[in-house]
């Protein structure tokens, strides 16, 4: 399973590629706003950074909601650096634009998907990624963690490449349960990653050693 970090803020991410575990980072405009980055030049010189910072996918979220504006922003988030993944909400033209990336190699991440039914549709039109929201499910007393599996089963069916990116992890135990799953890849905050660091054993067996040493020495 990757690890991708979902934040725009550059010290939280260099903290988890420091980690040693970090695969890639995603983004969105609200995530970017809450650093107050705002305007096109920033936002693309953000882009930059977080690229010169990670070795893998950095996914960068095109604002346009038409076929000709998704493209056009998509191209030029492309040519920014090799890594950048773009992001499409998954909408009609949204569909449209990602097959026209996937025939020209542009790598993408579709978003703001719900159901198995619009995983499947950004499966058929080459997504890189395809990013179910379980967090934003939960919420609405939905089980997020099934359509995981329902997209996991679909995927295996038909041997779609398309990697099952979760997104709005909110939680270490949404992590567990997406790698039970087969999720591809998750995405979430730097404390559900370094949850999975923690234990109250190992913090008493750690310290039962310390005292054991410091007894002889």
């Amino acid at each position: 399973m990757k690890f991708f970090i979902d934040t725009a803020n550059l010290d939280q991410i260099r903290e988890a590629q420091d980690l040693g575990v970090l695969d890639g980072v995603t983004t969105n405009p609200s995530l970017m706003a809450k650093e107050g980055i705002t305007g096109k030049d920033n936002i693309f010189k953000h882009y930059r950074k977080i690229c010169d910072i990670v070795d893998g996918d950095v996914s960068a979220e095109v604002i346009a909601t038409d076929y000709e504006g998704i493209i056009k922003e998509g191209e030029e988030l492309a040519e920014l650096h090799e890594q950048i993944i773009v992001k499409v909400p998954m909408i009609k033209d949204g569909i449209k634009a990602i097959k026209y990336f996937s025939d020209k190699g542009i790598k993408t991440n579709c978003t703001l998907v719900f159901s198995a039914g619009q995983a499947l549709l950004a499966a058929k039109a080459g997504a890189t990624y395809v990013s179910p929201f379980i967090g934003r499910l939960d919420d609405i007393s939905t089980d997020g963690l099934n359509l995981i599996s329902e997209i996991r089963l679909i995927y295996d069916n038909y041997e779609f490449e398309t990697q099952i990116l979760a997104a709005s992890v909110r939680h270490t135990m949404h992590i567990i349960d997406c790698a039970k799953l087969g999720a591809d890849v998750m995405t979430g905050p730097l404390s559900s990653i370094e949850g999975l660091l923690k234990h109250p054993l190992t913090d008493i067996g750690l310290a039962k050693f310390l005292e054991d040493y410091n007894k002889g020495n």
